[in-house]
């Protein structure tokens, strides 16, 4: 009775059984079709990862080599440290943004979608700065190009002074007041800059209208005497003395001398002074009509 019962129950069971075995066989079946495409997808990527991952490598040599030759340039031209360190490290990351979005399309990641985005974060970012970004190009030009440095007395957006500090973004005078002006570098770099100190040496103009009847040769001698003996009036290059008619048939003297920068206003006084001087111990009347100072 009991093995009619145990086969009953395993004729009943024997459909279960095999259904369960067939349905484990199409699984085995599946799975193993899955890692043979698998096995064969990193078989094809292969390949592609190698030659990136050789990319990204090279890649990332070849950057550490541009940025210290491009170190080595800007240390040539005697740039700012600040900037050198600036421009240094916006290319090495300009570089490797584009690195990284090679190496990511060479393993088949989309990178238009990225490149898009950033894209418009940067020209968003651009319009939001716009003024500071003018400043901070018109810093890197200055620093770049040099059309001054720390030291030389300047004429630049309306204001007059000598150049104390050359920032990325504005520029610091200080007035012969003592005044501190700031200037942005943007609308600097884009105007009229009159650099007063580059050459070396400035001319000043003294110009006086002296009697009608005075001798001439008595007037040059008189000056150059004055010019010879005043150690702020450089030998080199040499003064020039004019003489000329002036309104009534006056005689028009106008002397121009060449000095350190700093010292014109003080050389300016101390000439008219000294002629005046001069010109009295030989009789000459003299009357200042002018004095100023221009570039040479």
């Amino acid at each position: 009775m009991i093995l009619q019962s145990l086969s009953f129950l395993i004729n009943q069971a024997s459909p279960v059984v095999k259904e369960v075995k067939q349905n484990l066989s199409q699984q085995e079946e599946k799975l193993n079709a899955y890692f043979d495409r698998l096995l064969q997808q990193a078989g094809d990527f292969a390949p592609n990862l190698v030659s990136a991952l050789l990319v990204l490598l090279v890649g990332m040599w070849l950057i550490k080599r541009i940025s210290t030759l491009a170190t080595k340039a800007m240390q040539k031209r005697d740039l700012d440290i600040s900037l050198r360190t600036f421009l240094r490290s916006l290319i090495s990351i300009g570089l490797k943004i584009v690195l990284i979005v090679t190496v990511a399309g060479m393993i088949g990641i989309g990178t238009t979608s990225f490149v898009t985005i950033l894209g418009a974060a940067g020209l968003a970012v651009g319009l939001a700065l716009q003024g500071s970004l003018s400043n901070f190009a018109g810093g890197v030009l200055i620093l770049i190009f040099k059309p001054f440095k720390v030291g030389d007395t300047i004429e630049a957006g309306g204001q007059t002074g000598e150049v104390k500090e050359i920032q990325i973004f504005n520029t610091i005078l200080v007035t012969a007041d003592h005044k501190t002006v700031i200037l942005p570098n943007g609308p600097l770099s884009n105007g009229t800059i009159v650099n007063n100190t580059r050459q070396g040496d400035l001319r000043i103009d003294v110009v006086m209208n002296l009697d009608a009847n005075s001798n001439t040769l008595e007037i040059k001698n008189a000056v150059w005497e004055v010019l010879h003996n005043n150690p702020m009036v450089l030998k080199e290059p040499e003064p020039l003395i004019i003489i000329s008619i002036a309104e009534a048939g006056a005689i028009k003297l106008n002397v121009k001398p060449y000095c350190k920068p700093e010292d014109t206003t003080l050389l300016s006084s101390n000439l008219y002074e000294e002629l005046k001087t001069a010109f009295d111990k030989k009789q000459i009347k003299a009357a200042i009509q002018q004095q100023k100072i221009q570039n040479a």
